[in-house]
């Protein structure tokens, strides 16, 4: 019961639609009618501006950080049978987090896809593979000003630099570190369809 409460309250938090919730306040729209029509902080930027874009961006990334911490702060019985060690049930919850990101029970279950608050829990987890990542990510939009692009690549990479560069052999983590890419690709199916095509947006820090 412990257990179910702090994935329960884990997805209640990545559920915060900060995006939504930032364009209804500052600019009164939903940004999901506008741009590329996500909740997150790429599409935050094409609509509303940088100095809306950071905050979501950042409270983005807090959700899947906070989300790994509920373990600390005795939400869950690590001995559990259930669970092996503590990096298990902090990767539990940053999933939830992540869920609630994607599928948000504040706003009506549409939201954003993922990336900010995965990188989050990377965070909370592993900061040097979250700073490979992040370093991948920064590399391909850099050259391309594809942002789309660049998720997909840290993602596909990361199960790669996680068990050959740091050598996590753990088979849960790496089963985790397997399912971010699977679970990015779908999030962005809509880009790669895109960028196949070559009809997809380029970042650009000017708002709409």
């Amino acid at each position: 019961m412990i257990l179910f409460i702090a994935i329960v309250l884990a997805y209640l938090i990545g559920s915060i639609p900060t995006a939504v919730w930032a364009g209804k306040l500052f600019a009164g729209i939903d940004v999901r009618e506008h741009g590329s029509g996500n909740a997150g902080a790429t599409n935050a930027l094409r609509v509303l501006g940088p100095g809306i874009a950071v905050p979501v961006l950042l409270l983005d990334i807090a959700k899947g950080l906070f989300a790994t911490r509920l373990v600390f702060l005795n939400f869950i019985e690590v001995n559990s049978f259930i669970l092996a060690n503590l990096e298990e049930a902090r990767l539990i919850l940053g999933i939830a987090a992540v869920i609630g990101h994607i599928f948000p029970a504040f706003a009506r279950f549409k939201g954003g896809k993922g990336i900010a608050t995965f990188f989050g829990i990377l965070i909370g987890f592993h900061l040097p593979s979250a700073m490979f990542s992040l370093a991948l990510f920064l590399f391909i939009v850099s050259i391309t000003r594809y942002v789309s692009l660049g998720s997909i690549v840290g993602a596909l990479f990361y199960p790669i630099q996680l068990i050959f560069i740091f050598h996590i052999d753990s088979l849960f983590i790496q089963i985790f570190s397997i399912l971010i890419p699977l679970i990015v690709i779908y999030t962005h199916r809509k880009n790669i369809d895109r960028l196949l095509k070559g009809q997809e947006n380029k970042i650009s820090f000017a708002k709409s």
